[in-house]
C-alpha cells in the first residue's frame, strides 16, 4: 500500500456545501484517535512498509490540536520521501500551530480558501475571513512549510466573473504551489441543497461557470501552473501525490468513520457513524463493508479516473487489462466524442480536450459499460 487516507471527522461548525461524513461532537476526539490508532494495528496484513504519502482529510483535522496530532502520528510510519498532507482551516493555523506541524512528519497543507471575499465566506458559514489566508500561509512559510495548497470554489450565486477574477487575482497573489477550484455543488441533504429547494438561492447561470472554469485555467496556466487534473493545478514538481495515487488507481487504506479503502481490485468502506465506528474497533471488529468489483466496474474506474487527469487513459492498458472485447468498446464508444473534438488520441492516450474538459462528467459516462 503506497498511501494511507485518515478521516478526521470533526469540525468546530459546518459549512452549508458540505457533503463528507463529518461531526461537532468534538468530545470524542480522544477515544477517536484511540480508534484510528487501533484501526491501522488490525489492518497491519494489509499494509506492506512504510507509507509513500499519508493525507490527513476531513472535517478539520486542524481541530485536533497538538496533542491529539502528535499521539496519532506516533503510529504512521512513512518513509523518509513521503509526501504527508493534512489540511487545516486558514483560522486555526497560527505561528505556533505551524511550528508544530513542521516538527512532525508534516511537509505539505492544504488549506480551504474558497473565496477571498468576506461576504461569501459568511454566506458558506466558514469560520475564518479573508485575511487569514494570507496570515496562515506567512506562518507555515516561517515554519519551513513550503508545500502549501489551496481550495476555491466559484459559482456562487450571483457571483460575477469580476469577482471571480478577483479571487483567482488573490490565490495567485499567495504564489502557492498548488491550487484546486470547484463550482459550488448542491448537494442532497445540505443546508445548502435546501435553500436551493426553499427558493432562497439560486444557481449560476451554466454559461456563466463555464466561463469562469476557462478564466481559471488560463490564469493559472499562464502563471506557470500545470492543469493536471480536472479541478487542480501545480507548479512543476509540486502535484498532489497522493490524489495522484487515487487517479492511477494505486492501493491505499483509508482510516476512521466513513474512509474508504482499495486494494487493487476491490473497494472497502467503514461505517459513517462515529459511536458505532468507535465501539466496534474498541472490541477488536473492523466496521467495514468490502465490495468485490467486476471486471466492468474496474475498467470503469479506470476511464473515470485516467480521463480526469492531464496523462488521460492509457488505451494499451485498457487491452492489456480489461482485453480486445473492452478496448473495442472504448474506442467506438468515445468516437463521436473524438469527432466533435471533447476527446482527443494521441501517442496511444486518450484525453479530454480543453472543451472537454468542462463537460467531463458527461463524457466519460458514455464511455462507461453499464
Amino acid at each position: 500500500m503506497a498511501g494511507l487516507y485518515v478521516h478526521i471527522p470533526f469540525c468546530k461548525s459546518r459549512c452549508v456545501y458540505c457533503g463528507f461524513y463529518s461531526t461537532t461532537l468534538a468530545l470524542m476526539s480522544d477515544r477517536y484517535v484511540d480508534a484510528l490508532m487501533a484501526e491501522l494495528r488490525l489492518r497491519e496484513r494489509e499494509t506492506d512498509g512504510k507509507w509513500q504519502t499519508v493525507y490527513l482529510g476531513g472535517g478539520t483535522p486542524s481541530t485536533l490540536g497538538p496533542r491529539l496530532l502528535e499521539r496519532l502520528f506516533s503510529v504512521i510510519d512513512c518513509t523518509s520521501a513521503a509526501e504527508v498532507t493534512i489540511e487545516c482551516n486558514p483560522d486555526d493555523v497560527d505561528s505556533g500551530f505551524a511550528s508544530f506541524l513542521a516538527s512532525l512528519p508534516v511537509n505539505r497543507v492544504s488549506m480551504g480558501a474558497q473565496t477571498f471575499n468576506d461576504a461569501r465566506l459568511r454566506f458558506l458559514r466558514r469560520r475564518h475571513k479573508a485575511d487569514d489566508v494570507a496570515r496562515a500561509v506567512d506562518c507555515l512559510r516561517h515554519a519551513g512549510i513550503g508545500n502549501i495548497s489551496v481550495d476555491l470554489m466559484f459559482g456562487f450565486p450571483d457571483e460575477t466573473l469580476a469577482d471571480w477574477q478577483s479571487d483567482i487575482n488573490s490565490a495567485l497573489a499567495l504564489d502557492v504551489d498548488h491550487i484546486s477550484a470547484y463550482s459550488l455543488m448542491y448537494e442532497e441533504g445540505t443546508p445548502l441543497f435546501s435553500m436551493l429547494e426553499n427558493g432562497q438561492v439560486a444557481e449560476a447561470d451554466e454559461e456563466l461557470t463555464r466561463a469562469m472554469y476557462y478564466c481559471l485555467k488560463d490564469r493559472l496556466e499562464a502563471a506557470g501552473y500545470e492543469h493536471y487534473e480536472v479541478s487542480n493545478f501545480a507548479r512543476p514538481g509540486r502535484r498532489s501525490r497522493h490524489n495522484s495515487s487515487y487517479w492511477s488507481g494505486v492501493p491505499y487504506i483509508g482510516l476512521g468513520a466513513a474512509a474508504h479503502s482499495f486494494d487493487g481490485n476491490n473497494r472497502k468502506w467503514n461505517i459513517d457513524d462515529l459511536s458505532i465506528y468507535i465501539n466496534k474497533v474498541e472490541k477488536g471488529v473492523l466496521p467495514s463493508t468490502l465490495e468485490q468489483l467486476s471486471t466492468f466496474e474496474r475498467y470503469n474506474d479506470m476511464v473515470m479516473l485516467s480521463l480526469r487527469t492531464s496523462q488521460g487513459l492509457d488505451l494499451s492498458a485498457v487491452g492489456r487489462v480489461f482485453g480486445e472485447s473492452l478496448l473495442n468498446y472504448c474506442l467506438a464508444a468515445s468516437s463521436g466524442y473524438v469527432q466533435s473534438g471533447l476527446l482527443v488520441v494521441e501517442s496511444g492516450r486518450m484525453r479530454l480536450t480543453r472543451s472537454g474538459l468542462y463537460v467531463s462528467d458527461m463524457v466519460m459516462a458514455d464511455l462507461m459499460k453499464v
